[in-house]
């Protein structure tokens, strides 16, 4: 009986006959030799199976795959890219993921085409040879751009808005977040034709339906590629291997260290588009948990168009996180310490973007992930790492550190677009408001704990309306009545029906203070790989969490481990360096503002330093 792919990947996975059958038509990485500790870099592409896709056998098939690693970046060892390894890890990297021994200086292994595609019959190969150098000469695939896709608010009483009108926005007039007024999909063909290509690639392609054709074309491809120039590794987010068919996706790679730079940068080009197009300013306003700021504050600071005014907690971020707020020079940003939690930022945030007159007065524009434009460009790398571990023949599952639950709703577009996701699981640390709303159907909020992952430390999380706004069908006034609970008593119950489908889609799981510190003593112990706190948490739910062994289970790590170096020292003994880059930052001169805990003084503070507010030129 004939199958599709996709349903044959999942029968071969019964049946040990077949799934060596399979494994010769395309050997996804986990099926590929076991590799060591440190030989464990995965980056898009890189495996047999893509590359098999796009280069042919024998001598044409290396040269094929040679000149394809080197020209997209997909060699572990290519310029700017991961760790360093020596020559036995190196002979190793190429013998699983067909990357370039030129880019490494060493010679090339004799043994390579034959190791690549021992198995492969030339007739079956050749055609599979000629698609993917089909698709490699005219260039991926990108799905029709929509000339009406608007946005909508969760709680339906806000006329809907373009993508231009929706970045600038942020959040609704009616308190709602935005979301599209249809979801677009790709198909499997759209899918298979992201692998081996490069992260610019793969964002234009989730990324184009969205925006429509409220930005050129050109101009949208000329933000992405400028937004990701900066990061520092040359497959932007890379996969690492750190135990068998589990991967860590580093989202840390940017120039603030976090996950946000991701979205952040991009973010910025947008807006600078956007306002310059329509000759206009804004202000932009934002509350950070630590990471959002420092990412936002150095995405924007030569920014002419806009002012940036970010809230974060007193006291309750890593010196390294404030200090990426407070040492920058620019003076278009501003970094204000509030007395009070993330959660009182992020209302004082809601608050000023509810009051109208003041909104309307300070051109206000949203940072946070209430912002829609921040979402989408985070639904890229589940597609960019999902499309290096086999999908879309292949399921993945990927268990997300989340607070304000903006990364993990990323996830849950991507599965709602057409990726094969098998499992999404929220990770939370004792401030664990999801895990239990997840454990109960209740969603109630209690005291914040400080802990050694920080930008965690959250019980109100934004983005989780838009998931409710999902869960009860788009029903609005649903939403609406939940919301209201929230702020009356600061709790609701989720209805039976949402419930039970928001279950269907996500698992959860909690960890503790020594947990957190135990799991990243126990990585480093047993790989020499370091977790951040924020991963480690993740990672330490990755390993609870009920997981079928034949799907690849990727945790993503949103900070590099040097943004929390008191954390990682007490679970390694070994103090994390700060890149390069940031290497004087504990030196850099500070310049940041504290305010008390009162939506007041912070919006008279905004008033007299904002260029719009004063007349000053731009």
């Amino acid at each position: 009986m004939a199958h599709n792919e996709p349903e044959r990947g999942r029968q071969d996975a019964h049946d040990p006959h077949q799934r060596t059958r399979q494994q010769q038509r395309i050997p996804h990485i986990a099926q590929l030799p076991h590799v060591g500790p440190h030989e464990r870099h995965h980056q898009q592409g890189q495996h047999a199976g893509h590359q098999q896709r796009l280069c042919g056998t024998g001598e044409r098939g290396h040269r094929e795959a040679q000149e394809y690693a080197c020209r997209h970046g997909s060699c572990a060892l290519s310029p700017g890219g991961g760790q360093q390894v020596g020559r036995r890890e190196h002979q190793h990297v190429i013998r699983s993921h067909v990357c370039a021994a030129q880019f490494a200086g060493l010679p090339e292994p004799a043994p390579l085409a034959q190791t690549l595609f021992e198995g492969y019959e030339p007739h079956g190969n050749q055609a599979v040879y000629n698609s993917g150098r089909e698709v490699y000469r005219n260039g991926l695939a990108r799905p029709a751009r929509s000339e009406t896709l608007q946005y909508i608010s969760t709680r339906g009483e806000a006329p809907p808005l373009s993508f231009a009108d929706a970045l600038l926005a942020g959040l609704a007039r009616d308190g709602g977040l935005y979301v599209p007024e249809e979801w677009p999909t790709l198909s499997e063909h759209d899918i298979a034709s992201l692998a081996g290509r490069s992260y610019a690639d793969v964002a234009r392609a989730v990324i184009s339906p969205f925006v429509g054709d409220a930005i050129p074309k050109a101009a949208l491809d000329v933000m992405i590629d400028d937004a990701y120039a900066c990061f520092r590794h040359g497959a932007t987010v890379p996969t690492v291997q750190i135990a068998p068919n589990r991967f860590v996706l580093e989202l840390f790679h940017g120039p603030t260290l976090a996950f946000k730079d991701v979205a952040m940068q991009l973010l910025a080009r947008l807006m600078d588009h956007v306002l310059s197009r329509r000759s206009a300013r804004a202000t932009l306003v934002g509350a950070t948990s630590g990471d959002t700021g420092s990412a936002a504050i150095e995405a924007f600071r030569h920014s002419d168009a806009l002012d940036v005014f970010i809230l974060y907690p007193h006291n309750r971020v890593s010196e390294v996180q404030r200090r990426q707020m407070t040492t920058v020079g620019g003076q278009n940003v501003h970094a204000i310490a509030v007395e009070g939690t993330f959660d009182d930022c992020q209302a004082h945030v809601k608050a000023m973007f509810n009051n109208h007159v003041f909104r309307d007065r300070m051109a206000l524009a949203g940072v946070n992930s209430i912002n829609w434009a921040r979402i989408v460009a985070q639904v890229v790398y589940y597609f960019y790492a999902a499309s290096a571990l086999g999908a879309p023949a292949r399921e993945v599952s990927f268990v997300v550190p989340t607070g304000n639950f903006g990364d993990i709703f990323a996830g849950w577009v991507a599965k709602k677009m057409g990726l094969p996701i098998r499992d999404l699981t929220i990770a939370t640390n004792v401030n664990d408001i999801l895990t239990r709303t997840i454990e109960s159907g209740r969603y109630e909020v209690t005291g914040v704990s400080a802990t050694i992952s920080p930008s965690m430390d959250i019980q109100v999380s934004s983005n989780f309306e838009r998931l409710l706004f999902e869960s009860v069908d788009r029903d609005a006034q649903a939403v609406r009545d939940m919301m209201a609970s929230l702020s009356q008593s600061g709790s609701f119950t989720i209805p039976r029906d949402a419930f039970a489908a928001i279950v269907g889609e996500f698992s959860a799981g909690r960890a503790d203070e020594p947990e957190t510190t135990a799991t990243i003593s126990r990585v480093y112990r047993e790989s020499g790989y370091v977790l951040d706190p924020h991963t480690a948490v993740a990672f330490a739910v990755a390993g609870k969490v009920e997981h079928s062994p034949r799907v690849p289970q990727v945790v993503l790590s949103t900070a590099h481990p040097a943004k929390f170096p008191d954390a990682v020292e007490a679970a390694t003994g070994k103090r994390p360096a700060l890149p390069a880059h940031l290497a004087d930052l504990m030196t850099r001169k500070e310049r940041t503002t504290v305010l008390p805990n009162d939506i007041g003084a912070i919006e008279r503070f905004i008033a007299t330093h904002s260029r719009i507010a004063t007349g000053a030129a731009a």
